[in-house]
């Protein structure tokens, strides 16, 4: 987990016309299979201030939902430990 994560931002409108600012981003985050890495995950997410991230390479062999932080992740399976992905969304927005 050594790469910084790509990042943009985007503006969306709600409801009663609110603007809110949204900061996208991805990351092919390698490896989150060992003990602690969510964590420092969700923490190095928070730093950079995003509400949406795609990860790539989660390497889960089950699918879920998972409480990281202040964000929630949601992720798909991967085959004995390989590939996999998944999504970390900002507890402001789920």
């Amino acid at each position: 987990m050594q790469e910084k994560p790509r990042t943009w931002t985007d503006t969306l409108v709600q409801p009663k016309q609110q603007k809110m600012d949204m900061r996208f981003g991805t990351w092919n985050v390698r490896n989150l299979y060992r003990t602690g890495s969510l964590t420092t995950a969700a923490r190095e997410l928070a730093r950079y201030k995003l509400d949406l991230v795609g990860v790539q390479e989660v390497t889960w062999s089950k699918g879920g939902t998972v409480r990281a932080g202040d964000y929630n992740f949601f992720h798909g399976r991967g085959n004995n430990h390989q590939l996999g992905t998944g999504f970390f969304v900002h507890h402001r927005i789920v």
